[in-house]
């Protein structure tokens, strides 16, 4: 599994896991919720100018542009509210994973580009999904920031059903 993605899920986990820990505060959680789409943005940033695949650099495109949306209405939303995002351990791990991930990336040219960067987009998807379902939406206080996650859901969704489609049709047809 990608660094990022265990990263992640492993800190996500963690936090959920332990009963002692209240969970993530609401400016955590908009620092969470920043990183981890600054992350997919970065990621895509780079498969539109290193992807082969028409396919692949249209889903990049679809990932700048939805994700970028999150962003700005979670910076509308905390900029409302007075809240300032938190740095924090998971948002902190989460932004290590992706610049880890955009790295390794960077070695990589053509077909093995595409499939490493649908592979991690597959994972990373769930890890944040997982996330989003056992801690960022339970634990929100605040109704906007919780409205918003819900609101936001279903496109990592269908991001993530994209992606296993994309990481089927390069695994079938060899790339393009």
């Amino acid at each position: 599994m990608p660094i990022s993605a265990a990263l992640a899920a492993v800190s996500f986990n963690a936090r959920a896991q332990n009963a002692a820990d209240a969970g993530p505060t609401d400016p955590q959680i908009a620092a969470i919720v920043v990183t981890a789409n600054q992350v997919d943005i970065d990621a895509g940033k780079l498969a539109l100018k290193m992807g082969r695949s028409k396919e692949v650099k249209a889903f990049a495109q679809t990932m700048v542009r939805d994700h970028t949306g999150v962003n700005q209405a979670a910076s509308d939303l905390v900029h409302k509210l007075n809240v300032t995002p938190e740095p924090n351990a998971t948002s902190e791990a989460l932004e290590q994973g992706g610049d880890e991930n955009v790295s390794k990336l960077k070695t990589l040219k053509g077909k093995a580009f595409d499939k490493a960067y649908v592979s991690h987009e597959v994972a990373y998807h769930q890890a944040v999904l997982d996330a989003m379902d056992k801690t960022l939406i339970p634990d929100a206080k605040n109704a906007d920031l919780k409205a918003l996650l819900v609101k936001v859901r279903p496109a990592f969704v269908a991001h993530l059903d994209h992606a296993k489609h994309l990481q089927a049709e390069l695994d079938d047809s060899g790339g393009h």
